[in-house]
């Protein structure tokens, strides 16, 4: 029951969470420049939406088609590799900072129910970050696959 309570705490309040962005970092400077503000925010919505409904038993099907293609549209937008990889990373750390400040657990028997949560979470971040690895570099070996052949045109 932990768990969807975190859901519908997380649910009300994603438009809050949102405003936590990778806007401080240093290591998501190219992704700054290259991916509108919009965008930005509406990425961070897309992913409490996907994790909230991650957390409440989505199919890692669906996790993956979405952040495969997140990958490809970072890749052909120019982000640097490591600028998406930190970027996710920044994400999964704002939702570990977001169950500590507002879900602690209240009594020792959720202690297990917790740490449940805490392993979907991670698990969730987990594939949602390979997913977009897989897609980025599917975009950037089709890129790669495309310059010889413009090459030979000149």
């Amino acid at each position: 029951m932990r768990a969807l309570r975190l859901v519908q705490h997380m649910r009300t309040n994603a438009d809050r969470r949102a405003e936590r962005t990778i806007r401080n970092s240093d290591k998501c400077r190219e992704f700054l420049l290259k991916v509108p503000a919009e965008e930005q925010k509406q990425s961070s919505l897309d992913i409490d939406r996907d994790l909230t409904v991650g957390l409440a038993n989505e199919t890692d099907s669906s996790i993956e088609e979405r952040y495969f293609a997140l990958g490809m549209q970072r890749a052909q937008r120019g982000v640097p590799f490591t600028d998406l990889f930190w970027a996710v990373c920044i994400a999964h750390e704002h939702s570990w900072e977001y169950l500590q400040q507002e879900c602690l657990l209240d009594e020792p028997v959720e202690f297990w129910g917790g740490v449940d949560l805490l392993r979907s979470l991670t698990q969730f971040f987990d594939r949602a970050l390979y997913s977009a690895l897989l897609g980025y570099q599917r975009a950037s070996e089709a890129d790669f696959a495309a310059a010889p052949a413009a090459f030979a045109r000149n």
